[in-house]
């Protein structure tokens, strides 16, 4: 990137070129057009320049360079040679090549060789890009000068030719020619553009041989080089030694803070360049610094850049103007967007397609269509900026049929053009659609590289097809980085409910030395180390990150708060996050999650409180936490509660959906207030889910009110009849009362529709595996001892007062029967097993995928009274620490 800031415009200018005398008065030998068709010789012979009277200084063509064509003049051997380099002037700025090549012909009748001249023509053919005219100039140069050489070496650095330019650069060396600054500067392009780092660092040691290292051109040049190859600790050394500093030295080392994303640093920089009054920022300042605002949702920062380029004048500068619109649509308002685009006083292509993306990430796919089709002009990132933006609205089918006109009308199909297609397909969830799209790729022999092959494994996955997708992994070639690939399966493992084959590949793969962990794995496998709950591995790669630099990454900070809570280490959670240095909306939903999570709603309130002070806005999830908080006070604050929901939408331009509802209606439900509770949600606007009646049925359990429980279980299978839960809540409703039949028949009619419950599990992390349990399981290979050691634990809790609660048992059997059902669930199996193998003293972590049930909940209070352990159990509902008897979640939990 930093590259353009020094480069040379177009090769080196002909004012760089040695001054020559200059002579008005030129011979010229003219065969037509002018006042004689006689070779004439007189005192003043007309000339191709006239001086100007008023300004003496100034010398003004005579002849267009049409009309110095048509003219047929021809120039003698006496002609000045400056008027050449006058003429190939003209020719450059009116963009004429047949002028240049005229030109040129007449130069090639001299008997002596004017390098000057020669040097003059090769920067014109640049200019006029006939890079292959300059190198025949070039080539029939008997001695070429070191600005023959630096013109050359620089067009070919520019045209991806660099290994040319190296070989010149060499030849130029071996010939005893001594670069100069230019040749430095068009050297050291060549190896920004090819990451040459070490010829860079060679031309590094030969700059400072030659005395150069004090030239600004130069020394930008190599913070170019530097900052191109992620070395900020060289461009930052070079740029403290400058003697003197461009604008462009400034850029350089803020792009490069940029690039490495460290943005603190960069912003201080901009804020020192800002104290010194000799420079000034300018556009291409501003507009990485927006970037860089956008990327770290650095609010404050991307406003006062705003103001800046407002006072400044920068506000009309295009790239500016871009550069705000890509910041507002992440850290701003639609509103924002549409004011800096209806004000540009000039638009370009990619103005229009910031638009489009803006739109479809504000969620306004058919405005973002509108400006689609009023677009002055297309290109392929405006048609691919509209595909990814169906994709990521999930709009699959508009998607597809965008594709498909794409395809008709001839357009190149990019890696971002298919992996957009295949993430769309992937939104979609439909096999026969997935396989149809692969079909088309393998067909059409399209180059496929890590990113599509990304992009079809999670395709595959999210499509039903893990077979396929397992395939396509093994098939890749292990001569080759693969980290994407297996880090989409990583991930794909751990979306489709395989937990443990996440943790297992990335464990054997880590260790065979073949993943390169970068932010997006971490993220991933820090997020599986949540769901199992396996602190210990996710203590390593916190480790891990630190000790890399990548704690600097929202995502990575993110995903270890969220690990850290959901193991039950609330604090390390909130100590993450308080050391992480920046925060977007999905850090403070993750701090307010775990609160949430453990039952402290007081501090989850605080953390509110905080985020109102700081004008962080709330999105859905952030109200529908902050509901969820008022369940777990310490105090009943149902009127503040309700204050927060009323005002969800005036104040933070939230709806209330049905999640809401149901949060709110959980609170009623929590503090008693049922009859409430039913009221508002009668008073709902829309056809409420059954999750808002399932908050209601909890609340009804927790107080035990049939009445309203029996309305709103006769809502909840009105609304979802199909759903096993439904099911299972009809069953259960049939052997409470005693109709056991009936019962029997609702699970005969599950098994024959095929609709399984999804059955309770419990596990527990130990020796680094995961140790599963289901109720009566003795597939453990130490089930007889747990089983053991559990009869005589339930002996010492029935000493200490447990009572087994059999009317949770619904089945017809005998009363001693409903006790076996209830002794061996798998949380008391999972946390015997715990007991047996932990040290003494410890506290044993279980976790379980469904609600932990009454007695298992009784059962564990006496059992950290008689075992003096604390046991911790994190359920559906969130978690449950049994200590000296008592449970952090007050004996009410749903």
């Amino acid at each position: 990137m930093a590259a353009v800031f020094y480069s040379p415009n177009n090769a080196i200018p002909l004012s760089l070129l040695p001054p020559r005398p200059f002579n008005l008065h030129s011979l010229f030998t003219c065969t037509s057009g002018l006042t004689t068709t006689k070779k004439i010789k007189c005192k003043h012979k007309p000339s191709l320049f006239l001086q100007n009277p008023s300004k003496s200084h100034l010398v003004q063509p005579l002849l267009t360079p049409q009309q110095f064509k048509d003219s047929n003049v021809s120039v003698d051997s006496d002609t000045n040679c400056i008027d050449y380099a006058n003429l190939l002037r003209i020719s450059v700025r009116c963009g004429d090549v047949e002028l240049t090549k005229i030109i040129h012909s007449s130069l090639v009748k001299f008997e002596e060789e004017d390098g000057y001249l020669k040097n003059a023509l090769i920067a014109a053919y640049i200019k006029l890009g006939c890079l292959n005219l300059a190198e025949r100039v070039f080539d029939s140069l008997t001695s070429p000068d070191v600005v023959s050489y630096t013109a050359i070496i620089s067009a070919f650095a520019k045209s991806n030719r660099e290994r040319e330019a190296f070989e010149l650069f060499l030849e130029m060396r071996d010939l005893g020619i001594e670069p100069n600054e230019f040749t430095f500067v068009a050297i050291l392009t060549a190896c920004i553009r090819s990451l040459n780092l070490e010829l860079g660092c060679q031309v590094h040691g030969l700059v400072i041989r030659l005395g150069y290292s004090s030239y600004t051109y130069v020394v930008n040049a190599l913070m170019g080089l530097y900052s191109k190859c992620g070395l900020l600790e060289f461009v930052v050394l070079l740029f403290n030694a400058m003697p003197q500093r461009d604008i462009v030295s400034w850029n350089t080392v803020i792009a490069c803070m940029v690039e490495q994303s460290m943005y603190d640093r960069a912003f201080e920089m901009y804020s020192e360049l800002r104290r010194n009054e000799c420079l000034i920022a300018d556009h291409f300042t501003l507009s990485m610094l927006l970037a860089a605002s956008s990327r770290c949702l650095a609010v404050r920062e991307g406003q006062e850049l705003h103001r800046h380029a407002l006072k400044s004048g920068l506000h009309g500068n295009l790239s500016v103007n871009n550069a705000l619109i890509g910041f507002y649509t992440k850290c701003g308002t639609l509103k924002n967007v549409v004011d800096v685009f209806e004000r540009m006083p000039v638009k370009d292509v990619f103005s229009w397609t910031e638009m489009i993306v803006a739109y479809m990430e504000f969620g306004h796919v058919d405005l973002a269509m509108e400006i689609f089709n009023s677009m002055p002009e297309r290109n392929s990132v405006s048609y691919n900026a509209l595909l990814a933006g169906f994709s990521q609205n999930h709009e699959g089918f508009k998607a597809l049929a965008l594709f498909c006109r794409m395809l008709e009308g001839g357009m190149e199909l990019t890696d971002f053009t298919l992996t957009s297609v295949l993430n769309a397909c992937g939104s979609m969830m439909k096999r026969k659609i997935s396989e149809q799209i692969h079909a088309f790729i393998l067909k059409c022999g399209l180059k496929i590289n890590d990113h599509i092959e990304t992009s079809l494994v999670d395709m595959c996955t999210r499509c039903g097809r893990m077979d396929d997708a397992e395939k396509i992994f093994d098939d890749l070639p292990l001569d080759r980085d693969n980290s994407i690939a297996l880090t989409s399966m990583i991930c794909a493992y751990a979306r489709n409910g395989q937990p443990e084959e996440a943790i297992s590949l990335f464990l054997v793969r880590h260790s065979e030395k073949s993943l390169v962990v970068d932010e997006v794995a971490l993220a991933t496998i820090l997020g599986v180390c949540g769901t199992l709950g396996i602190l210990k591995l996710g203590e390593q790669i916190h480790c891990y990150a630190w000790k890399h630099g990548l704690m600097s990454d929202t995502g990575v900070g993110n995903a270890m708060i969220s690990m850290y809570s959901k193991c039950g280490e609330i604090q390390s959670a909130v100590k993450t996050f308080e050391a992480m240095p920046t925060h977007d909306l999905v850090s403070w939903n993750g701090l307010l999650t775990s609160y949430v999570l453990h039952r402290q709603g007081d501090g989850a309130l605080d953390t509110w409180a905080k985020m109102e002070r700081l004008g962080v806005d709330p999105d859905s999830i952030t109200c529908v936490l902050v509901i969820s908080a008022y369940r777990h006070t310490s105090t009943n604050l149902v009127d503040c509660c309700q204050k927060f929901f009323s005002s969800m939408q005036s104040s933070y331009n939230v709806n209330p959906t049905s999640e809401h509802y149901a949060g709110f209606v959980g609170v009623l439900g929590y503090w008693g207030l049922l009859e409430e509770a039913e009221k508002i949600i009668s008073a709902i606007p829309f056809e409420p889910k059954a999750s808002v009646w399932h908050a209601l049925l909890d609340g009804c359990r927790l107080h035990v009110n049939s009445i309203i429980g029996k309305r709103a279980m006769k809502n909840i299978l009105s609304i979802v009849p199909q759903d096993p839960s439904t099911f299972i809540l009809k069953s259960n409703l049939y052997s409470a009362s005693g109709r056991w039949q009936c019962s029997e028949l609702v699970r005969a009619e599950m098994r024959e529709k095929g609709i399984r419950k999804i059955p309770g599990r419990s596990w527990i992390i130990f020796g680094n595996k995961v140790h599963s349990f289901f109720a009566r399981d003795k597939l453990h290979s130490q089930s007889k001892d747990i089983y053991s050691g559990l009869q005589i634990l339930i002996l010492e809790c029935l000493k200490a007062g447990y009572v087994p609660d059999t009317s949770l048992v619904l089945h017809e059997v005998e009363e001693y029967q409903k006790k076996d059902f209830l002794f061996y669930h798998s949380a008391k199996l999972c946390v015997t097993f715990g007991l047996l193998m932990t040290k003494p003293g410890k506290p044993v972590r279980v976790m379980k995928n469904v609600l932990l049930c009454g007695d298992c909940h009784s059962f564990f209070k006496y059992v950290s009274v008689v075992t003096k352990r604390d046991i911790h159990v994190r359920d559906a509902s969130g978690f449950h620490h049994f200590v000296n008897g008592k449970c952090s979640c007050r004996d009410n939990w749903c």
